[in-house]
């Protein structure tokens, strides 16, 4: 979710520092995540997370409770296959054995649920993801072997996660409709490794990126969305229990769906990419394209990806209409 102007300048959030001296920062995460459960009650949601209010980004902020990865002095790297960027991006380096000395999550799960009643979901980036955005200046290993050092960290945080009252844990894992070989080769054995041995729902998340310029401009010139036919096939015969899929903004056809038989569904119905709020008309209409091809109870109206780019009225205004448009067809049901 976007972050107040006060604990971080809007525009700012993928990887710049936090606008509150270091002294009072705690605070400040906590007030902030407060304002993100608030948000997400009032508009109506089911589930809630704390709006990843404590972390700058999505991986970087997992990566900075971890040792031996420095995300200060970084190094350059082309991501993502080249798809959004062709030049290298700053990314973290990993310089020494990477380790987690202790739980990174689990004390902002805590305090979440000590603020709510719903059920919270976290979120972690997954393995591959990981290994396409850092780099590696100490093992000099191939992208599996890594990727599986990742795995085995993630499944010991979302174990604990787990023991500390996760109603949902998931893995984000936008890497996953870039590297569609490495996906069926090694990414469906690792995210299988993320998930062992861990009792709580879990999910994972596949979309196109956040709604930010250099995303949206390659989402316009895209012809080729056949991504998910084959991965949702591969994701059909894990043990994750849900699967969360963009089909709002892209040009994905939803029917591709219908391979995810027995497992949720994380829908996409709501636009990150544009500060247009979605009338529940539409968020209504872009349900009901879905339930030729999932059974209702397994289909949870969501968000694209994350809501961190937008204003934060656009944010709202977003969840409000994505609660209204599910009213709608839960009515019609």
């Amino acid at each position: 979710m976007p972050r107040p102007a006060w604990l971080a300048e809007p525009g700012k959030h993928q990887y710049e520092s936090w606008s509150v001296p270091r002294e009072y920062i705690s605070e400040a995460y906590d007030d902030a995540v407060r304002l993100a459960i608030s948000d997400q009650e009032e508009a109506g949601l089911d589930i809630v997370t704390d709006g990843e209010q404590r972390r700058r980004h999505y991986i970087w902020g997992f990566l900075e409770g971890l040792t031996g990865i420095d995300t200060t002095n970084l190094g350059k790297k082309q991501t993502r296959g080249g798809r959004y960027r062709k030049d290298p991006i700053d990314v973290p380096r990993i310089v020494s054995q990477v380790t987690r000395p202790h739980p990174v999550l689990v004390h902002g799960l805590r305090f979440t649920k000590a603020h709510t009643r719903k059920p919270v979901k976290v979120t972690l980036p997954g393995p591959m993801t990981i290994v396409d955005s850092v780099l590696d200046e100490y093992y000099g290993e191939n992208k599996r072997t890594l990727a599986r050092r990742f795995a085995e960290i993630l499944n010991a945080e979302a174990r604990d996660l787990a023991a500390a009252g996760a109603d949902v844990i998931q893995f984000d894992e936008p890497c996953f409709n870039i590297y569609l070989e490495d996906v069926a080769e090694w990414g469906i054995a690792m995210l299988e490794r993320c998930v062992e041995g861990v009792n709580t729902t879990t999910a994972v998340h596949i979309c196109y990126g956040y709604g930010i310029p250099v995303t949206l401009a390659w989402k316009l010139r895209n012809r080729d969305w056949g991504q998910y036919r084959v991965l949702l096939p591969l994701l059909a015969g894990t043990r994750i229990d849900q699967v969360s899929v963009e089909c709002a903004a892209s040009g994905v056809d939803v029917a591709v769906i219908s391979a995810l038989k027995g497992k949720d569904v994380l829908l996409g119905v709501i636009d990150v990419g544009t500060d247009e709020v979605e009338t529940p008309a539409l968020v209504a209409s872009r349900l009901r394209r879905a339930l030729p091809y999932v059974r209702p109870e397994h289909l949870f109206p969501c968000t694209d990806c994350g809501m961190v780019p937008r204003p934060r009225a656009v944010a709202r205004g977003k969840m409000r209409a994505l609660v209204q448009g599910a009213a709608i067809v839960r009515k019609e049901m």
